[in-house]
């Protein structure tokens, strides 16, 4: 598109919502953002018909500055930050609060990939500002901690850690983490109930929210996929195939739909909600929540929509 003079315009925001005001919190100091990001920001978003505030910001200090922007009732807050600070400010704004745009500034990043696709966190703030849509996201909490794509319960998730070094090239950080976690994974399983119905006992649990889950077309509760182990040699075959993002097909697990899941252990339960490693006590309960936030970002089927990423244990 040219204006009067024959100049090539930008393109414009987005028709699917109404934005006029913006704010936008930055840690700079995360680890896919850079010291610099806030003025690139405001850089990229100049030209735009738009209101904006940028808070920069460390750790320390995230969570008072998503509530003072929160606060401000704008119609879109962008988070450019680590994974957690992602899930804090979709769970601070739930389904009430305004447009949550969590932009790939983490080290999983799967919120983000979930709902950008695998660029970087400029194509993905650019697809919120010039594409991006009302989205209402669906997740779970487990004891209160929400995710909003996967949550890994179990030793496997302790493989999240070897990902990530093998995605960074780090093959030698890669290698010490995997040897730690091919040790840990028959040392411990957790048992679960699904729903109420009969107990089970498995090395873990991933459960995945409609917005990535392959269970439906149009899933209505948490997809929840079994890993089940029973030697050493399935150890190893499940670990190469969470390595390389094709754990769904292997034989040693099973998928079904749960809105409630409770599971107990004889030790503290490695988890990874989101792409952030906690660990939780003996005990959890985990609980579906069909609107838990909304987010600015392309309908799925858009244009500029990209296939979400494979959840991966």
């Amino acid at each position: 598109m040219s204006d009067a003079a024959g100049n090539l315009e930008p393109p414009g925001l987005t028709p699917h919502v109404p934005l006029r005001r913006i704010e936008i919190v930055v840690n700079p100091r995360s680890g896919g953002v850079g010291p610099r990001a806030a003025q690139e920001c405001e850089r990229l978003i100049q030209g735009l018909p738009l209101e904006f505030e940028i808070l920069e910001l460390d750790a320390r200090h995230m969570e008072a500055g998503l509530e003072r922007a929160l606060a401000a009732k704008p119609d879109a807050l962008i988070v450019l930050a680590g994974d957690g600070t992602a899930r804090t400010a979709a769970m601070l704004a739930g389904a009430s609060g305004p447009l949550i745009a969590p932009l790939p500034g983490g080290t999983m990043n799967m919120l983000p990939r979930a709902l950008y696709g695998p660029g970087d966190w400029r194509t993905a703030l650019n697809l919120a500002l010039r594409e991006g849509a009302e989205r209402t996201v669906a997740g779970g909490e487990v004891d209160g901690r929400p995710f909003y794509v996967a949550a890994i319960l179990g030793s496997p998730a302790l493989w999240a850690p070897a990902r990530e070094a093998i995605r960074s090239g780090k093959l030698l950080l890669a290698w010490l983490y995997a040897r730690r976690a091919a040790r840990q994974l028959l040392a411990g399983r957790i048992r679960y109930r699904l729903d109420g119905g009969a107990r089970g006992r498995a090395e873990a649990l991933a459960l995945l929210s409609p917005l990535i889950s392959k269970a439906k077309p149009e899933p209505k509760a948490l997809e929840a996929a079994v890993v089940t182990l029973a030697n050493a040699s399935e150890v190893f075959r499940v670990a190469a195939r969470t390595l390389m993002d094709d754990w769904r097909a292997d034989p040693a697990i099973a998928t079904l739909e749960t809105w409630r899941v409770h599971l107990w252990a004889r030790g503290r339960i490695p988890a990874v909600l989101d792409g952030e490693p906690l660990f939780l006590g003996r005990e959890a309960d985990v609980v579906f929540q069909p609107a838990a936030f909304r987010a600015l970002a392309p309908l799925p089927g858009a244009a500029g929509a990209r296939r979400p990423p494979a959840a991966s244990l």
